[in-house]
């Protein structure tokens, strides 16, 4: 989920909250929100910890392996997990 539609889904006394628990300010946390500001690494696990994972650091920063390279393997497991699996006797292009 990103964080526009996970915020959208608190009530307006709950965002505030919300962002002094990931350690920083509703009007900050708005303009990552809107993409006005880059989210901070920190802001971002924070962020992830706070809302039980609905919204993780991999979709608050685009460049995310880069700074947490131990997320590679977990996120290919994931993506596989998510994966539709063919019905049994039937073959999958691999295109």
């Amino acid at each position: 989920m990103d964080l526009r539609t996970y915020l959208s889904g608190l009530p307006a006394d709950e965002r505030e909250a919300f962002a002094v628990k990931c350690g920083t300010t509703a009007g900050h946390m708005r303009n990552v929100m809107y993409g006005q500001k880059t989210c901070a690494t920190d802001l971002a696990v924070q962020v992830e910890k706070q809302s039980g994972r609905a919204v993780t650091r991999q979709e608050l920063r685009s460049d995310w392996a880069d700074h947490w390279p131990e997320l590679t393997a977990f996120d290919a497991d994931l993506r596989e997990q998510a994966a539709p699996v063919a019905p049994a006797g039937e073959v999958r292009d691999a295109a």
